[in-house]
């Protein structure tokens, strides 16, 4: 689970800095060079959909989005415990609902093409909504059964106290 959560934090990394590039080179083709590229918006939109949805299991697996859990942390332990496995087997339903009708959606737009990229397919495009589904229900599973994983990143930067 730990390289699959390394491939999500590489592949939403990666589309992250392509778009941070992609929006400057827009920019400076209409403006500077008066002459605006075609690309570089519609490829940003796709690189955002990839982010979105891979970056999200990613972010899900550390417990890293954004939630509100005032109230939760408010209830006895018991019924905190029982809360986070509803909380889990909600998120897990709306992780299968992007499984089945996201990949039912990349098999209804295979054949179109993108009129920017004609040699790219419509539904490879959509394929981050079925692939991120699954790997949020990965996490999902892993987290039910296995609890949450340890946040390596808060012991990696722990600092010894003063003296």
């Amino acid at each position: 689970m730990d390289r699959l959560y390394l491939l999500c934090v590489i592949i939403g990394c990666t589309a992250l800095v392509l778009i941070s590039a992609i929006i400057p080179w827009a920019v400076f083709t209409r403006y500077v060079l008066n002459s605006a590229a075609s690309w570089p918006e519609p490829l940003a939109v796709l690189l955002t959909i990839v982010l979105t949805f891979i970056g999200a299991a990613a972010a899900y697996r550390l417990n890293l989005h954004m939630n509100v859990s005032y109230f939760a942390d408010q209830l006895p332990p018991r019924f905190r415990t029982l809360l986070d496995l509803v909380v889990q087997l909600l998120m897990a339903l709306i992780a299968s609902f992007m499984i089945v009708w996201g990949g039912r959606l990349v098999d209804v737009t295979w054949h179109n093409t993108i009129a920017d990229f004609p040699f790219l397919s419509v539904g490879v495009t959509y394929l981050p909504i079925p692939v991120g589904g699954a790997f949020l229900l990965l996490f999902i599973i892993e987290r039910i059964f296995l609890g949450a994983p340890p946040d390596r990143l808060s012991q990696d930067l722990e600092v010894a106290p003063f003296d």
